[in-house]
């Protein structure tokens, strides 16, 4: 097999690290640029010490702007449409971003969700890889939205782990204010928003729900709870065949039948679902592991999609379970 190219930019942080740990044993990929400003000239394994034995590349400053078949972004949002602007690459090499830069489908960016655009993403040389947030809340009520369920608003809370806040120290991600501790933040105006409701108005144009969403932070390192709830009026069994049938061609999006736990998807790429109906309410429960197919995992996703691979390549994961 002919490996791609591929290099990582911002590569430091989570989301990068995520990224090399998924493509260093990925077998269509050859790492051949590890970017970092803050880390250049240090080998990779020093800085992502579990890597050691499994790459021995260090990182750089300097990316090539030819020769690269994929390049993924991990950079903080905003700086991903800047270093673009600051380094040309050919139409034909494949950019996938994971910041919130191109999330509203600018610059000829298609946004990455393979449950909805999986078509577009395979001939897409542009991907805006979607946002944790918004992975757990759309995979939760996309199947709701395209059948005209939601009419008035959406009540939504989720929980996430501390690596969903980067790996820059800031006061609510120190281990003393985490540990035994749950707050809330950003309430109603979180920034996952935006591309939630493009998403919506792609499914359906004929609604436009409102999204109530609570954010909490959560006292555990990965992964994403998310509850979503809205009147419905026809029976459980309804609701579970059109899910099934909207998630019938996914490769890592599962309707659970039974009550399942975050632990389930952790390590994984997968997003699980589980629909109960109460007092006149769809609830909708959903987990991922916001590291993997809320970051990093579904960009790997969308690398196999534009390349026409194997969907789940490099993407066979076991979850840690305990």
């Amino acid at each position: 097999m002919t490996k791609l190219k591929t290099a990582v930019i911002g590569a430091a942080g989570y989301t990068g690290a995520e990224l090399i740990r998924l493509l260093v044993h990925h077998p269509a990929c050859e790492l051949v640029c590890l970017h970092s400003k803050s880390q250049k000239g240090t080998r990779v394994d020093q800085v992502h010490r579990d890597l050691l034995g499994d790459c021995d590349l260090r990182f750089t400053d300097v990316v090539p702007t030819t020769g690269l078949d994929a390049i993924f972004l991990c950079l903080p949002h905003g700086e991903a449409s800047t270093f673009l602007k600051q380094h040309s690459f050919p139409s034909s090499t494949v950019i996938i971003d994971l910041s919130t830069d191109f999330r509203d489908e600018s610059a000829g960016f298609v946004y990455g969700l393979p449950e909805v655009n999986k078509e577009k993403i395979s001939t897409a040389k542009r991907i805006a890889n979607p946002g944790c947030f918004a992975t757990g809340i759309l995979l939760a009520l996309a199947p709701a939205i395209q059948n005209g369920w939601i009419q008035g608003s959406v009540h939504v809370t989720g929980i996430t782990g501390s690596t969903g806040a980067g790996k820059n120290l800031a006061d609510t991600s120190h281990f003393s204010y985490r540990i035994n501790n749950i707050s809330v933040y950003k309430l109603f105006t979180h920034q996952h928003l935006q591309e939630i409701q493009q998403t919506f108005q792609q499914l359906n144009s004929k609604v436009n729900p409102e999204v109530f969403f609570v954010p909490y932070r959560g006292n555990f390192s990965r992964g994403i709870w998310i509850t979503a709830y809205f009147p419905f009026l026809g029976a459980k069994e309804e609701a579970i065949a059109a899910y099934d049938t909207f998630y019938s061609g996914s490769a890592f999006t599962y309707i659970s039948k039974e009550a399942f736990d975050l632990k389930q998807v952790v390590n994984t790429n997968k997003c699980t679902l589980h629909l109960q109906t109460e007092k006149g309410q769809l609830v909708v429960y959903g987990a991922l592991d916001n590291l993997l197919k809320g970051a990093s995992g579904q960009a790997v996703q969308n690398f196999n999609l534009a390349f026409g691979l194997d969907e789940k390549m490099g993407l066979n994961l076991k979850s840690i379970a305990f």
